[in-house]
């Protein structure tokens, strides 16, 4: 009767039979099933009372106990909150009964005989809020017959022929199974009242689907003058628990994998819920040419969306990259913010994180290791035997794996059986034939370590004299992680990820990792790290941090993922505030070449950050001169702005102010001259930071960069004359080489990822303000296909730094009794 009536409202039930003496163990395991099945909408634990623990009853999430049993929701019945919980159907069914049976419930008198547990309980509560008077007895009490005789006519009878007991007219519902007449009825109800929590909870299921208003409780902030030091700022903060901030800006608890007590990585999921939903504002962080400690971006992302969040109660998210152990340890320490604007907490943001960094390295390692034990199987063995082990034979069946009948299929060969290929075929399967001078694929380490840029493999007696120049990258450099910062599902991470090139075979052709055999396993390390980091603000404000690839190397730019999923959850009114690397010619013009492209996002304004210290440097020199901050204002900060609208879009400009008394003073007198918009920003108080947020608001409509194509030649030499200001380009015997060759395997309509220092506008670091005059030296080009981008080498550009004389880890220690971190700012 039960699985009839769930079929006829069109509701799926699947039937559960554990074994009669199965433990609580056993049960308990079965529930944590159904809890964590996102197609379960509720769950009836038909089971006997004996089992019917209290550990098995707190086990089932509260919001799928549709018998409504569970401590929890008795607890919500007796306090009268009915709003989330569910009530007993079989208390429900008996107040039906009583209501059937008389026009008017309230005054009268009932009497439950034997009501003990949750039944007796749920009944006591629901019978009591429609007026009614209660008395309790058990079946042994002396006096059971004459509280029968004196309830008001209505009552609860025993499992026994009590009528004498009875008054003519009275109810009695017995609340037993029985198969005696008339009991039909009463089942009929309890079921029609338990679907109805069902459909009651899909329903609740469904609405919790939708968008939810965000409810965000901020961290108050009591600023100290003078200000204390960054650690201590993100120490005297207590974060909130990452799944209460997750709650308040409408993320699921089954969208959430918590990693300790305030980061946590959103589920993908979350973009499909909310696909419907449209996007927030979309505001862009860059900067002009830096000293080499940096403008203060991630300060003034942080600090936008706090005044945004905490001040102007406006959905704001902040998506920033996730900072490399390389500057952290080596020349800039901690990237976390700075002052009163932060991600907290600043340790865990800078040292880990949820492992990214890590996952990427494991990825590209494999794939280095993959590549030279290939070649030294095909160097020492024949196609047959080869083919063999490649195809190994269990259990006397021989079969190609997925991966393998991809490459058959991209070789021309359309066979599934292993025993039909023909000897040639064999061949052309089992050798990738990779040229040792044509690998393109390094090895990588997240430390600035300038002695592993070259490096010699194959010495030892057993690599049979595979003796080959190689070298390692920064970890951050790796093609691993531009893919993890452009994809935008795992599939696509996973298609990009085959399609990578490590190098070419002596015929010419380009080998990937697919063809290696490793990509999918390159997806199983990065099935987690493609999930964005929830974190927050020292006001409570959320924050993704995801992503790290380096700015002068690869496209400096947090996720796509991040922002797309930060767009869905701030709401159509909302802003997601995003950072890219370095000054506006690197970071932001890899932004739109390059992100824009794979995300098809546009942003709707930029801010571009600056400093007096800056200014000065790029007028030529130090000291509170007017003419100094001029010269660096009529220079490198105009180009910088006018690089920005080369694609578009409007600019604001924020100072970054270290002496307001003095340095808003001096800009003041020059700002009107060179921006269109501007607003002053202090590094000590972050309040100050809500006047930028209402020339945010100023701009509405999202603007289309075009993508011109053009060949790749001509791309590297727009990017240097019109961002840079070089007269042309001069590309390297090398670099033409690479050229020529790139574009006949048809990856001449890839945009460019220039790998150029962030110290100059010009690939000479030493070179300030705004050069021209200078030709731009192509060195090398490489190319990464699964990211989708060809990066010039300019100049001297490593993609390997190197740590300076004094590294900031000289400052960095461990407190053995208090485990607290010094020195990391």
């Amino acid at each position: 009767l039960c699985l009839s009536l769930y079929a006829q409202i069109g509701l799926n039930i699947t039937q559960i039979c554990l074994a009669k003496e199965c433990s609580e163990d056993e049960i308990v395991e079965e529930v944590l099933k159904l809890n964590e099945d996102p197609r379960v909408h509720g769950v009836y634990l038909h089971l006997p009372p004996a089992s019917l623990t209290s550990r098995v009853l707190n086990t089932l999430k509260p919001e799928k106990d549709v018998d409504g049993i569970s401590d929890l929701n008795m607890g919500r019945l007796v306090r009268g909150d009915l709003s989330k919980g569910f009530v007993p159907p079989i208390a429900n069914a008996v107040l039906d009964l009583l209501e059937k049976h008389d026009t008017s419930l309230e005054g009268k008198t009932v009497l439950l005989v034997g009501g003990e547990g949750s039944l007796g309980v749920a009944l006591q509560c629901l019978i009591e809020r429609r007026g009614m008077v209660v008395f309790k007895s058990h079946w042994s009490s002396k006096s059971l017959q004459r509280q029968v005789c004196l309830c008001g006519g209505t009552g609860v009878a025993p499992p026994v022929d009590l009528k004498s007991w009875v008054r003519p007219g009275a109810a009695v519902i017995r609340c037993q199974p029985s198969l005696e007449t008339g009991i039909v009825t009463y089942t009929v109800i309890v079921i029609t009242i338990t679907l109805h929590n069902v459909v009651h909870n899909c329903s609740r299921w469904f609405q919790e689907q939708q968008y939810r208003p965000w409810h965000l409780r901020s961290l108050k902030l009591q600023p100290l003058t003078p200000v204390p030091s960054d650690i201590e700022i993100s120490r005297a903060q207590t974060p909130k628990p990452v799944d209460q901030l997750a709650a308040e800006i409408g993320v699921l608890p089954e969208e959430l994998e918590a990693y300790g007590r305030s980061k946590a990585k959103v589920q993908l999921s979350l973009l499909d819920r909310l696909h419907t939903q449209p996007d927030g504002k979309y505001v862009l962080v860059a900067g002009i040419t830096p000293t080499p400690l940096g403008e203060g971006k991630s300060t003034v992302t942080i600090g936008l969306v706090q005044a945004l969040s905490a001040h102007l109660k406006l959905n704001s998210f902040a998506c920033l990259r996730q900072p490399s152990q390389g500057p952290t340890f080596g020349v800039k320490g901690g990237a976390a913010g700075g002052g009163y604007a932060q991600v907290i907490p600043m340790e865990e943001f800078n040292l880990h994180l949820t492992g990214d960094i890590h996952a990427i390295t494991a990825a590209n390692n494999l794939v280095a290791a993959a590549i030279d034990a290939r070649m030294l199987h095909e160097a020492t063995q024949s196609d047959k035997a080869l083919f063999n082990r490649l195809v190994p034979s269990v259990n006397g069946v021989r079969r190609f794996s997925p991966i393998q009948i991809s490459r058959l299929n991209r070789l021309g060969i359309n066979k599934t059986d292993p025993a039909s290929l023909t000897p040639q075929e064999v061949s052309t399967f089992v050798r990738l034939d990779l040229d040792p001078s044509k690998i393109t694929w390094q090895r990588v380490v997240d430390t600035n370590d300038r002695f592993l840029r070259k490096i010699t493999v194959g010495q030892a007696s057993t690599e049979k004299g595979m003796i080959r120049e190689t070298g390692f990258d920064i970890a951050v450099a790796s093609e691993i992680m531009a893919i993890l910062a452009l994809a935008d599902s795992l599939e696509d991470m996973k298609n990009r990820l085959a399609r990578m090139v490590v190098g070419t075979s002596r015929s010419g052709q380009p080998i990937t990792a697919e063809d290696l055999g490793v990509s999918g396993a390159l997806a199983v390390l990065m099935k987690d790290a493609i999930k964005p980091t929830m974190m927050q603000t020292l006001e409570g404000t959320p924050v993704f941090v995801h992503a790290g690839p380096f700015a002068n190397i690869a496209h400096g730019n947090s996720s796509v993922l991040a922002d797309k999923l930060a767009l869905k959850l701030v709401g159509r009114n909302g802003f997601v505030v995003t950072e890219a690397g370095f000054g506006a010619d690197i970071g932001m013009e890899k932004f739109f070449n390059i992100k824009c492209r794979a995300s098809g996002l546009r942003p709707n304004v930029v801010v571009l950050v600056a400093t007096v210290r800056a200014l000065k440097m790029h007028g030529g020199g130090r000291g509170l001169n007017l003419s100094l901050v001029a010269g660096g204002c009529r220079s490198n900060l105009r180009k910088q702005i006018q690089i920005a609208h080369l694609f578009g879009v409007p600019v604001v400009v924020a100072l970054n102010v270290f002496n307001p008394t003095i340095e808003v003073k001096l800009f003041n007198l020059l700002s009107v001259a060179f921006i269109n918009l501007y607003c002053i920003f202090s590094k000590s108080n972050f309040l100050d930071s809500v006047p930028l947020t209402g020339a945010l608001m100023c701009f509405h409509l999202s603007v289309s960069p075009s993508f011109p194509q053009m060949p790749i030649v001509e791309k590297i030499r727009t990017i240097a004359q019109k961002v840079y200001g070089a007269d042309d380009i001069e590309l390297s015997p090398e670099a033409e080489a690479k050229i020529d060759y790139y574009n006949q395997q048809g990856y001449g309509s890839l945009p460019i990822c220039m790998a150029k220092t962030h110290l100059s506008l010009s690939h000479m670091p030493d070179k300030k303000g705004a050069p021209t005059g200078f030709t731009l030296p192509i060195r090398d080009v490489r190319a990464s296909i699964g990211a989708g981008f060809i990066f010039p080498l300019v100049g001297t550009m490593s993609t390997m730094p190197g740590l300076p004389t004094r590294p900031c880890f000289y400052d960095i220690d461990l407190d053995p009794v208090t485990e607290e971190i010094t020195g990391l700012f």
